[in-house]
């Protein structure tokens, strides 16, 4: 396969590059230059929210395009409307956030989506924006257009910080708060997971949308942190804690407290997505014990510092919070 990746060199596209890699394709990488891509791939320099951003992508042909754009939906507009004569297929990894909210749990790829999306429109709104993407991939490829519908992305290489943070902090030992019911299911998708079967899905010539995500209670939060205990071996003790001590202690869900939600309409909605498309195409789901062990490994070897994505605000509990929720 010649797979052309814009993006490629961070978290989800850089999953994507070394896998790829890793099967022998031919990969090239458009993208701006701000981090070093992986050995052995091509690259292709240029800025796609600048004028004439997409001279480098004039010439050449490739059997599909992958793009992990999460801005503006006119670049994926111009980006796909440039390669539509030059490519198989265009897969464009998107977000469950396309679907209106709240979405019960259950929700399959038919639901109702997110209202006022353009293909053509600046940045406005991460949901809108990625639906807005869908329907610019959708307007230059058609049903070749292969909409990745991700839900929470964990693993290595990740620049949003919520399991590097939780990693972190359990690192430090010592009482942390351990937001409850301990059974609160988790539904996630490893990057590397999300990787292999978005290139199954290319390879394959699927097309149309997919939820992306582990299946409903792949794992727990007890099972998270628990994992992350063992993999940092670390003299931390988890401190189980009722949801409304957490809210009541004024501490903002996944935020404050990175991956967790309470029971209730925001967790059916992130957590409860129907993935029987994706698994009857071959989607495979690593043990979370897995993912957070690589995680640490990588962490570790980065000196304990993760990247952060400029775009997103740095996550987790405060010092100050953290001994107002214990001492309660």
């Amino acid at each position: 396969m010649k797979l052309l990746i814009l993006g490629g060199t961070e978290f989800v596209g850089r999953a994507l590059t070394e896998a790829a890699l890793g099967r022998g394709w031919q990969v090239t990488l458009f993208h701006r230059g701000r981090h070093e891509p992986p050995a052995g791939a091509a690259v292709l320099r240029g800025d796609r929210t600048a004028p004439d951003g997409l001279t480098a992508l004039a010439d050449g042909s490739w059997d599909a395009v992958i793009d992990t754009w999460s801005a503006a939906p006119a670049a994926v507009h111009a980006a796909a409307r440039a390669l539509a004569g030059r490519a198989r297929g265009y897969a464009y990894i998107s977000s469950r956030s396309v679907y209106a909210y709240p979405s019960p749990a259950g929700l399959p790829e038919d639901g109702p989506l997110m209202a006022g999306a353009s293909p053509v429109a600046e940045q406005v709104d991460y949901a809108i924006d990625k639906r807005g993407g869908e329907l610019a991939a959708e307007g230059a490829f058609g049903d070749r257009a292969l909409l990745v519908r991700a839900g929470l992305i964990l693993g290595p290489w990740e620049n949003v910080g919520r399991l590097p943070w939780w990693l972190g902090r359990i690192a430090r030992g010592g009482p942390v708060p351990a937001p409850g019911p301990r059974d609160n299911p988790l539904q996630y998708i490893d990057v590397r997971d999300l990787a292999e079967w978005t290139l199954d899905a290319v390879r394959d010539g699927l097309g149309g949308p997919y939820n992306l995500v582990g299946p409903p209670g792949h794992t727990t939060m007890e099972e998270l942190l628990d994992a992350c205990v063992r993999a940092t071996g670390a003299d931390a003790e988890l401190r189980w804690t009722d949801p409304a001590t957490i809210l009541g202690a004024g501490i903002e869900p996944w935020t404050d407290l990175p991956i967790w939600l309470p029971p209730g309409e925001l967790h059916d909605t992130l957590y409860g997505a129907d993935v029987s498309k994706a698994l009857a195409t071959g989607l495979r789901c690593r043990p979370v014990a897995d993912t957070v062990a690589d995680t640490w490994t990588w962490l570790t070897s980065i000196g304990g510092q993760a990247p952060q994505r400029p775009d997103r605000p740095p996550l987790g509990l405060s010092p100050e919070m953290e001994a107002r929720v214990l001492a309660g």
